[in-house]
């Protein structure tokens, strides 16, 4: 049996480019090279794709990130017959998207390789589009019966959204914005004249901002990884050594956060903790792998859902596979599951008739 062939999709045009080059470097470092050739695809900032004729790995200090040679090969996508450059077609047996935030986790590219009949690792057009926007996900898991703190969306920071959201919740608060994710924009709020710049700051990455109430207490998550018939892993902790658990806390400092893995929870709750997670997966129409977001509340021991994230960190800090390997499942066969599942789903989304 031959080798299969995995496009690694990176970079991109969001504010998380530089997050997604680093988990794309731990994803094509952890391949097995005995099952898998690969073909790189980086997308500059300005959202051009390019053919990667190498991987070029940069290193500075702990950091390591695969870069996007700009000057490379365009790559085209072709409704219908996949990727191809001026050279000719490019054989690909599944995309994996290594992508955050907007343009790559939000169902755009995602419909593209829907578009161009191929197979992806993660979540489809609506899981990606509705996981990605926070409000839409706590709309459905509140309505699903499923536990969130209370928030209030805005689309500006003028005097009555200000008002709005002062009468509504109380400080402290966390502002950021709906659509973006590796805590990109977040800020915590202690004070009423904070409200104002942490809002300004969250409309520079989107167009609504979400203020919630801010739970104090552990924040705790749970890897998900799975189709139809999805399993959660044992829950990790997160500790943070700044304020909350900043960009700068996941992706830069590499002492910004403490993870216990396990997280030192009562069974009962871990249990709990999983079939949480699992149903937040399902609920938003989740495929292929999440990692789900808890606040544990002091005093009270009530669980909230925070967020999902359907292509989590892949960086050799990243609580996702860090979790999946602490419950039996290394890196390496993470990518296999990750794989097999793409396939599965494709082929059974290909057994669809879609005319009469």
């Amino acid at each position: 049996m031959g080798l299969s062939t995995v496009c690694l999709l990176y970079g991109g045009r969001s504010g998380e480019h530089e997050v997604s080059c680093r988990s794309a470097a731990s994803v094509s470092r952890h391949l097995d090279p005995k099952k898998y050739r690969q073909v790189l695809i980086g997308i500059d900032k300005a959202g051009r794709w390019h053919l990667q004729d190498k991987a070029h790995f940069q290193s500075a200090d702990y950091v390591e990130k695969l870069e996007v040679v700009p000057e490379a090969e365009p790559v085209a996508v072709v409704p219908g017959q996949g990727l191809s450059t001026a050279s000719g077609a490019i054989h690909v047996d599944v995309v994996f998207p290594v992508l955050h935030g907007t343009f790559g986790e939000d169902g755009t590219v995602q419909g593209l390789l829907e578009m161009a009949d191929l197979a992806y690792v993660g979540a489809g057009v609506l899981g990606s589009s509705l996981a990605m926007d926070k409000e839409k996900t706590k709309e459905v898991w509140r309505q699903s019966g499923l536990p969130v703190v209370d928030y209030i969306v805005v689309r500006d920071d003028s005097a009555e959204s200000i008002t709005a959201v002062a009468k509504q919740l109380h400080l402290p608060l966390f502002v950021k914005p709906v659509t973006a994710g590796s805590s990109v924009g977040v800020s915590k709020v202690h004070s009423r004249d904070e409200l104002r710049p942490a809002i300004a700051e969250a409309l520079r990455y989107d167009v609504k901002v979400m203020v919630e109430a801010a739970v104090e207490g552990r924040e705790i998550e749970c890897a998900v990884l799975g189709n139809e018939s999805a399993q959660a892993f044992s829950p990790g902790e997160i500790l943070p050594n700044h304020e909350f658990y900043s960009y700068e806390a996941k992706y830069i400092d590499p002492e910004g956060a403490d993870l216990k893995l396990p997280a030192d929870l009562p069974d009962a709750l871990s249990r709990e903790v999983r079939e949480l997670a699992v149903a937040a997966f399902q609920a938003v129409e989740c495929s292929g792998m999440a990692r789900v977001d808890f606040f544990l509340e002091r005093g009270s021991g009530r669980i909230f859902l925070s967020e999902i994230n359907t292509i989590p960190g892949f960086t050799n800090i990243s609580m996702y596979p860090k979790m999946c390997e602490a419950s039996g499942v290394p890196y390496p066969e993470l990518l296999d599951r990750l794989v097999d599942l793409a396939v599965q789903r494709h082929k059974q989304r290909r057994s669809l008739r879609y005319s009469l």
